[in-house]
């Protein structure tokens, strides 16, 4: 059982690289398209903070731990950028499981708000969280435009040098 979650694992990984998403090293920028003309942003995995400590109250048998990733987006298409990073960014652990980026503030830093605006040529900084079991191992994060549907996805191997 354990042998076949393990290949289960290294297809998950590689899937990205075998069906043309761009995979990235740790802190390595991937340029990326969206699915409306002339959308594209230079992605920038700068950070990960692992546990993350919430900023406010959490409950007091909460068994999950926080994962907070720190990206820099650069507008480097010719229209507006618009979207909500956080179901855009997707954490996978060693046993396959995908976790889906929430809003949820740390005190990693300030995370990006619910929609971001970028004009050509503008950039903005902050923080995806997850919401993962606490013994998960985090193994990689994922990015796409368009809030995770886009075709262009990156990736980059955790855990960060």
């Amino acid at each position: 059982m354990r042998r076949s979650r393990r290949l289960l694992v290294a297809l998950a990984l590689l899937a990205p690289t075998l069906l043309g998403f761009a995979p990235g090293g740790s802190g390595e920028t991937i340029s990326l398209a969206g699915s409306e003309p002339g959308a594209r942003l230079d992605v920038t995995l700068t950070q990960v903070v692992d546990p993350a400590t919430p900023a406010g109250p959490v409950g007091p048998t909460d068994p999950d731990r926080l994962v907070a990733t720190r990206f820099r987006l650069e507008n480097t298409g010719t229209t507006v950028y618009r979207d909500s990073p956080a179901p855009a960014t997707h954490l996978l652990d060693a046993d396959g499981r995908r976790f889906t980026g929430i809003n949820l503030p740390t005190t990693a830093g300030p995370s990006f708000p619910a929609a971001v605006t970028l004009d050509p040529g503008a950039t903005a900084e902050g923080f995806v969280t997850f919401r993962i079991p606490a013994g998960a191992e985090p193994a990689a994060v994922q990015f796409a435009l368009d809030a995770g549907l886009a075709d262009d996805v990156g990736q980059w191997s955790l855990p960060l040098p």
